[in-house]
């Protein structure tokens, strides 16, 4: 009976052990994840990862400019007349953000985790708008260092 409870405890205590080490493995092999930011406009809200980010490190110029134009950003409604709040993890707020409007400087930068800009802003032509949607970039640092990219449609809804 003492040989039987031996076996069933090794047993256990092998399977933990191979538990613990699969668990450790399958962490090792993931990327740490980039931190979010979020547009929120009325009850919506989108949020994504950076289009370009290299966890915290300056980002190439030439790489900058291929992240301004992502195809896959993605898209929510904007009611000209309703305020869009833009919002940031801390992490990016710690370098400064600015908010970029087809690729020009809508804001000065800031390290706060959260700004507005009225929503009429974004189809303005005063202020480069064409047609009934922008490419908004939220871009973490500045123009001579930038840290991450990441890129929201706003889509006229009125």
């Amino acid at each position: 009976m003492t040989s039987q409870r031996f076996v069933v405890r090794h047993r256990r205590t092998v399977a933990a052990v191979g538990a613990v080490g699969a668990g450790l493995l399958v962490l090792s092999a993931c990327d740490k994840p980039t931190p979010l930011a979020t547009v929120t406009v009325g009850r919506n809200s989108v949020n994504d990862k950076a289009s370009c980010y290299d966890d915290g490190n300056a980002l190439k110029p030439s790489s900058l400019e291929g992240c301004l134009k992502d195809q896959d950003a993605k898209t929510i409604k904007v009611d000209p007349d309703e305020t869009v709040r833009f919002g940031v993890e801390p992490e990016i707020a710690e370098k400064g953000w600015t908010i970029l409007m087809n690729g020009q400087p809508l804001t000065d930068s800031s390290k706060k985790t959260y700004r507005t800009v009225p929503g009429s802003v974004f189809f303005n032509q005063q202020y480069g708008a064409t047609g009934g949607s922008t490419t908004v970039t939220i871009l973490q640092g500045s123009d001579s260092k930038a840290y991450g990219l990441w890129s929201f449609k706003l889509k006229k809804d009125s």
